[in-house]
């Protein structure tokens, strides 16, 4: 019930004309999640990673902040809130890629395609937030 709630309530929002259809990010997002599980093996596995070096604390700290970014703009409905943690996250993606480099350059350049779907996420999101109002849904 709550999830369709969820659900009417995005859909009442001013989106951007290029929003992709809903089944877009069930594609796109287990991409994502295979291709982010292959550079984080990849990294620990990695020589020059032993144990647990540093590029992976930024890994696992901008996937932690993924996961949240989905409770709260989605049931918390703090769209401003959500845009700063995608920022965040952009942020320390960035950071992981960069400390990646001497690490493991695959592991790193695997990060590329999400980076580049969480930007085009921030847009969708400022999108939103500069555009917020309630669309009535006619019955």
């Amino acid at each position: 019930m709550n999830r369709i709630k969820n659900r009417e309530w995005y859909n009442s929002l001013k989106k951007s004309k290029l929003t992709p259809p809903g089944y877009v990010f069930g594609i796109v997002w287990p991409i994502l999640y295979i291709l982010l599980a292959v550079s984080f093996v990849l990294t620990l596995k990695s020589p020059k990673c032993i144990g647990f070096c540093s590029p992976l604390v930024f890994f696992i700290a901008q996937m932690a902040l993924n996961f949240i970014w989905t409770t709260v703009f989605f049931r918390m409905k703090m769209m401003k809130t959500a845009l700063l943690l995608i920022y965040a996250i952009i942020a320390l993606t960035i950071v992981a890629f960069v400390k990646m480099l001497p690490v493991n350059k695959t592991a790193a350049r695997l990060l590329i395609p999400y980076l580049l779907w969480l930007l085009f996420a921030s847009y969708l999101n400022l999108f939103i937030v500069v555009n917020y109002k309630i669309i009535k849904i006619k019955n």
